[in-house]
């Protein structure tokens, strides 16, 4: 019994300590004691970085918002035909990729400008709003809002003095969010940016790929992990504020069917998204059959270049095979120590495995680069690859796993054991079966995040690994209309791979919750 705790809390610390917690020490440690590391915070070219990084955030965070808001009010309170598809399209965006964004983006003629990073942000991060609030405003208790109506406020007062209070939390935790993910963004801005247009994250990949500065770039790794603790701490304390108990209520009894001119409101509102939503994709597969399918002929037979797509697409493949069986290995005895372990131990863990989450993928690349170097030279092993991408895939695991171990009782578990079972038995007939699904569910997040992770790879990649997002930066960096085909062609194919995952994800999860 001993032993296998042992192995449940040793492999994820283990894993974690070498290549998270060490890599990242690493920098730190660059960054302080290399020659000229500090002296690079205080240059004009990182003042510009600092001050882009931070106010795009903040204005994608904000547009963001309202063009969310009109959505989320639709599904939050309205019962009508193909509601979950609709739900359903407006996630496409954000599990796509952040390279088939940009290249959807750049397809439509919108690159090397503020405005192409800002559109396509908000494109990326709707989803991250109208998911996070509704959550909670579709199963709202509407009691206090009718009272409000009832004493003579408007509508629009009732949601102000009302409606919004409650919401607030679900708000905050989804503008905490988008900015995260808008400070920490690298692939959209770096296609879409030019090298004009400089976050923290593309001055840092500038800094080791062009001038091989490594102390240069471990100081401004530390500027953003600095920024990412401040907005996450100051997140938990707005939420400490303004959490309250909330009464909530299934969906079915709060929906209600639209009539008159709210219906006529819903219905534009649900189009209109809905065909913005689906505008960027259709673009990408127009332009990569432009010119007699050029872009497809280019993959087909790219002649000179030097990855060939074929290979890239294995790479990938291969990849995400790898990296989610070692985000298995990892998170899923991770999940368990959280679950069932005494509250202090459970939440230690918890914060231990979340902590990739919270960290730039661009840092976790350049930690492989600064850090694993000794004992074993893995910066150019083919390995290195699935590593990074189950590193920043474990978080995922955990929380898709551990809620279904926490949801077997613990009857099942001691009426076993009474019969006889070892523990290894126990987990075998009793655990592993009830938690098959919710870990094949698990392994295909992990193999989605791992087929379009880009921040990471950009920085280990080899000439013999290269996956289908790094060669889609090289194929947009060549000069030529073919190879443009081809860099749209290769996001199709990328596009195809994790839309399809991910849908087959979301039956697979459907199925979990009709079992329990």
């Amino acid at each position: 019994m001993k032993v296998g705790r042992t192995l449940l809390v040793g492999v994820p610390v283990l894993f974690l300590g070498y290549f998270f917690v060490y890599p990242v020490a690493s920098i730190l440690i660059e960054a302080a004691t290399g020659e000229g590391g500090m002296d690079f915070l205080l240059t004009a070219s990182t003042g510009r970085a600092l001050w882009f990084t931070l106010w795009q955030a903040a204005v994608s965070t904000v547009l963001t918002l309202l063009v969310a808001f009109p959505l989320t009010w639709v599904v939050s309170n309205f019962d009508f035909a193909g509601r979950r598809t609709v739900m359903a399209l407006v996630t496409v965006p954000f599990v796509l990729p952040s390279v088939v964004v940009a290249s959807a983006f750049i397809a439509l003629g919108l690159r090397d400008s503020v405005v192409a990073i800002l559109v396509a942000h908000v494109f990326f991060n709707v989803s991250v709003v109208v998911r996070t609030v509704t959550t909670v405003w579709a199963r709202l208790d509407r009691s206090p809002i009718d009272a409000a109506r009832t004493l003579g406020a408007s509508p629009w007062t009732a949601f102000r003095q009302v409606t919004l209070p409650l919401l607030s939390p679900s708000i905050a935790a989804a503008s905490s969010i988008v900015f995260l993910l808008c400070f920490t963004s690298f692939g959209i801005v770096l296609l879409l940016g030019g090298l004009r247009l400089r976050t923290i994250e593309v001055e840092i990949y500038q800094r080791v790929t062009t001038y091989l500065d490594l102390p240069a770039a471990g100081a401004l790794a530390l500027v953003q992990l600095v920024g990412i603790v401040a907005v996450m701490t100051a997140y938990a304390r707005l939420q400490e504020r303004r959490t309250r108990k909330l009464h909530l209520r299934p969906e079915a009894q709060v929906l209600r069917v639209a009539r008159g001119r709210e219906r006529i409101w819903m219905w534009s509102i649900v189009t209109a998204t809905t065909a913005l939503t689906l505008v960027p994709p259709t673009v990408l597969i127009a332009r990569s059959m432009r010119s007699g399918a050029a872009g497809w002929r280019f993959l087909a037979d790219p002649g000179p270049l030097a990855v060939d797509p074929g290979a890239a697409i294995g790479n990938s493949l291969q990849s995400a095979a790898i990296a989610a069986l070692i985000a298995l290995a990892v998170g899923v005895p991770a999940a368990v120590v959280v679950a069932r372990s005494a509250p202090g131990w459970g939440r230690w863990m918890d914060v231990v495995v979340m902590l990739p989450l919270g960290t730039s993928a661009v840092t976790i690349g350049l930690g492989f680069l600064v850090a694993l170097d000794r004992p074993i030279d893995l910066r150019t092993a083919p390995i290195i690859v699935p590593i990074a991408h189950a590193l920043v895939a474990i978080p995922f695991v955990v929380r898709a796993v551990l809620p279904t171990i926490r949801s077997i009782r613990t009857v099942l578990r001691d009426a076993a054991a009474v019969l006889g079972a070892s523990p290894a038995r126990v987990w075998r007939e009793v655990d592993l079966p009830l938690m098959a699904r919710a870990v094949g569910v698990a392994g295909g997040f992990a193999a989605a995040v791992s087929l379009g992770e880009f921040g990471a790879t950009a920085f280990i990649v080899r000439p013999g690994t290269v996956t289908v997002p790094t060669l889609i930066y090289r194929l947009l960096g060549r000069p030529g209309a073919v190879t443009f085909s081809g860099a749209m062609a290769m996001s199709v194919i990328l596009m195809v791979l994790v839309g399809g995952l991910v849908m087959s994800l979301d039956r697979l999860r459907a199925g979990e919750l009709g079992s329990f």
